[in-house]
């Protein structure tokens, strides 16, 4: 069993809260547009720690982390990728992987809006957490908690930073 801390959309902007709420997870998945290479070692300092690059970062953080990252977290396929649509509306860079082989939890960032939604055509959860950092119009920042037990989900929370 394993807890997971689901981030994305931070644009550089670091804020303790989030090692506060991330205390209980076992990782951390960052879901791209980092911003700054200190905001992610901070996050790698602090637990293990896995992240995918965004649009808007560049340089080091292409080079630290891919486009997209697929891996088994205890029993579970996990694909995360920071451009990828959500379920109904899979993101064209991304749509015929995910269909021609679906993950059981797919995590997106990139559109700000925090989207927990099941896909019951392909039988996977997808999770976009939102954002964290400030750039952008989104009105709350937001993170995702949940557990991994074999290949359930279980516990998933959104947390709101005040």
């Amino acid at each position: 069993m394993k807890k997971i801390g689901i981030i994305s959309d931070t644009h550089s902007y670091w804020d303790d809260k989030y090692l506060r709420y991330f205390e209980p997870c076992d990782e951390i998945w960052h879901a791209g547009d980092i911003g700054s290479t200190e905001v992610a070692e901070r996050l790698a300092a602090f637990r293990t720690f896995r992240a995918v690059c965004g649009n808007c970062d560049g340089g080091d953080l292409r080079l630290m982390y891919p486009e997209k990252l697929r891996w088994k977290c205890e029993d579970a396929d996990v694909l995360m990728k920071h451009i990828g649509g959500y379920p109904g509306n899979y993101d064209a860079s991304i749509r015929g992987q995910i269909y021609a082989c679906p993950p059981q939890l797919f995590i997106s960032g990139h559109s700000h809006i925090l989207k927990i939604k099941y896909d019951k055509t392909l039988n996977l959860l997808h999770i976009n957490p939102g954002a964290a950092g400030l750039q952008g119009w989104h009105k709350d920042r937001t993170l995702v908690r949940l557990t991994v037990e074999g290949n359930k989900f279980t516990d998933c929370e959104v947390i709101t930073l005040r």
